[in-house]
């Protein structure tokens, strides 16, 4: 997908104005590899696979993992457990959404937020290969 089609499916698909601008004049594959936003890349396979939700919840809780040490609510450890279980094949719909309703947020100052924004792109690509993705 050349630079001006990726364009053309971010604004069809509502991407916020941050994520436009950043991959203009990008193709698919410069995005993919270079995108420094584990978040975007994230959102974009939620709304291009959607056949694939074991995949984006291993993604998602990999992610996630990544601030497991920040966590002081256990339900919130559990939920990353859970999702990665379940992007993994090792439990069903139902214990993924059993766990995920007892969740809590966690959330990082700015720095530690950009910093692992950054690990969680690279997550995001080791997860979902770029042939995996469908447009």
């Amino acid at each position: 997908m050349n630079a001006k089609q990726f364009n053309e499916l971010l604004i069809k698909l509502n991407a916020c104005n941050p994520a436009i601008d950043w991959a203009e004049g990008k193709s698919w594959e410069e995005v993919y590899n270079t995108c420094h936003r584990g978040d975007w890349l994230l959102w974009l396979y939620k709304k291009t696979n959607k056949d694939n939700l074991r995949k984006l919840t291993l993604a998602k809780g990999l992610c996630a993992n990544t601030v497991r040490h920040l966590m002081k609510d256990e339900r919130s450890v559990a939920a990353v457990d859970a999702a990665i279980k379940y992007g993994n094949g090792e439990i069903g719909e139902k214990n993924l959404r059993a766990a995920a309703a007892y969740a809590a947020a966690t959330y990082a100052d700015d720095d530690a937020r950009e910093a692992n924004q950054k690990l969680t792109a690279d997550i995001v690509r080791q997860t979902i290969p770029f042939n995996e993705w469908k447009f």
